[in-house]
C-alpha cells in the first residue's frame, strides 16, 4: 500500500526514497502515454462545437485525429513537448509522492486517524498534488505550448520557448491556468488516492506488511481510480489548457477559431455559451484512456520501485545477520 504504514517499521523508507520512486514511475509513465496527451490537448483547444451530424472542428474523433496529426506532422508529433512533459512527470512524481508519504505519517502520528484509511489518503493526496502543482506549473505550461503548436513550429526547443515566452509575455505567463489547476487537482489527486486505497483493500484485504505490491493488481486499481477521478474533474483540466495557451493564437490557427479569456469564470461562461455543455468534455475519450494508463502505470511503477529500494536496503542488513565465515 502507498502511504505511511505503521506495521512496516523494519522496512520503512524515507521521503527521499518516495521521491526517487515517484520520479522513476513518472518518467516511465510519461514515455508511454505521451501520444494520448497530445491528442487530448488538441481536442481541448478546439473551440468549435462537437456535432455528429455536422462536425465543425478539425478533429472530430479519436482515430480521425490520429490520422490527421500523423499525415500532417508525422509520427514525432505524438511526442511534441516530450522533454518538458518528461521533466514535469519526474518533478511532479517526486514532489507528490514524497509529500504524500510525509503527510500520511504526520496525520497518523498527530491525530487519531489511521494513515491507511481512504479518507486520509484523499486529503493527503489532494494536498500533495497541490504542492507538486505549484512547483511544476511552469513545466506544465511549456508542455501544453509544445503539444499545441503545429507546423511550422513556433518554438524550436525548450530553451527557445522559455526565452521567447519571457520576452514577449513575461514571467506570469508560466503560471497561467494555475487557479483552475489547483481547484481541480485537489479533488482529482485526492480521489485517485482514495479509490486506489479502496480498490486495493477490496482485492487485498490483508496485504503483507512492508510490501507495496507493484503488480497487475496495482495497475488495475490505479486505472480504475484514474478513470473515475478524471471523469469527475475533467472540465477544470480543459479550462486550464485553454488559459495556458492564451496569447499563443499564432500556433493555434491551424485548429480553426481561436479565443482569449480574461480568467477562469470568463472561460467557463464563453465555453458554455459558444460550445454548449459538451464543450466542457472535449477530448474526454483520449483523456480517459490516458488517465487509465497513466494512473495505472504510476501506481504500479511507484510500488514496484518502492519494493526494489526496500529490497536493496534489506540486503546489507541480512548479510550482517548471517556471517558466512566460521570462527
Amino acid at each position: 500500500m502507498v502511504g505511511y504504514d505503521p506495521r512496516a517499521k523494519d522496512a520503512a523508507l524515507s521521503s527521499e526514497d518516495a521521491a526517487l520512486a515517484g520520479s522513476a514511475a513518472g518518467m516511465v509513465t510519461r514515455a508511454i502515454i505521451s501520444p494520448f496527451d497530445v491528442i487530448k490537448i488538441r481536442f481541448q483547444l478546439q473551440i468549435e462545437r462537437l456535432s455528429s451530424q455536422k462536425p465543425e472542428g478539425k478533429y472530430t474523433g479519436l482515430f480521425q485525429a490520429c490520422r490527421c496529426i500523423y499525415t500532417e506532422e508525422g509520427l514525432p508529433a505524438f511526442w511534441k513537448g516530450h522533454v518538458p512533459a518528461q521533466l514535469l512527470s519526474i518533478s511532479f512524481g517526486a514532489v507528490q509522492f514524497a509529500s504524500f508519504e510525509v503527510l500520511t505519517e504526520v496525520i497518523h502520528k498527530t491525530t487519531s486517524y489511521d494513515s491507511q484509511t481512504a479518507g486520509v489518503h484523499f486529503v493527503s493526496g489532494g494536498l500533495a498534488a497541490c504542492s507538486a502543482t505549484v512547483v511544476c506549473q511552469p513545466l506544465d505550461t511549456l508542455r501544453t505550448r509544445f503539444a499545441a503548436q503545429g507546423e511550422p513550429k513556433i518554438y524550436r526547443n525548450l530553451r527557445h520557448a522559455v526565452f521567447t515566452m519571457c520576452r514577449s509575455e513575461g514571467m506570469p505567463t508560466f503560471y497561467r491556468g494555475l487557479s483552475p489547476t489547483l481547484v481541480a487537482v485537489f479533488p482529482y489527486a485526492g480521489l485517485q488516492f482514495f479509490f486506489y486505497n479502496v480498490f486495493k483493500k477490496m482485492l487485498s484485504p490483508t496485504p503483507k506488511a512492508g510490501h507495496s505490491g507493484g503488480n497487475l493488481q496495482s495497475f488495475l486499481c490505479g486505472s480504475g481510480a484514474g478513470m473515475i477521478s478524471k471523469t469527475i474533474t475533467y472540465p477544470f483540466d480543459l479550462f486550464k489548457k485553454r488559459l495556458q495557451v492564451g496569447g499563443f493564437e499564432v500556433a493555434r490557427l491551424h485548429f480553426g477559431k481561436v479565443r482569449s479569456y480574461k480568467g477562469l469564470l470568463d472561460c467557463a461562461v464563453q465555453i458554455a455559451k459558444e460550445e454548449g455543455l459538451h464543450g466542457f468534455y472535449k477530448g474526454l475519450s483520449p483523456s480517459l484512456l490516458k488517465a487509465a494508463l497513466s494512473t495505472g502505470f504510476t501506481f504500479f511503477g511507484y510500488e514496484f520501485f518502492l519494493d526494489l529500494l526496500r529490497d536493496l536496503k534489506e540486503r546489507p542488513r541480512n548479510g550482517l545477520l548471517q556471517d558466512p565465515k566460521p570462527r
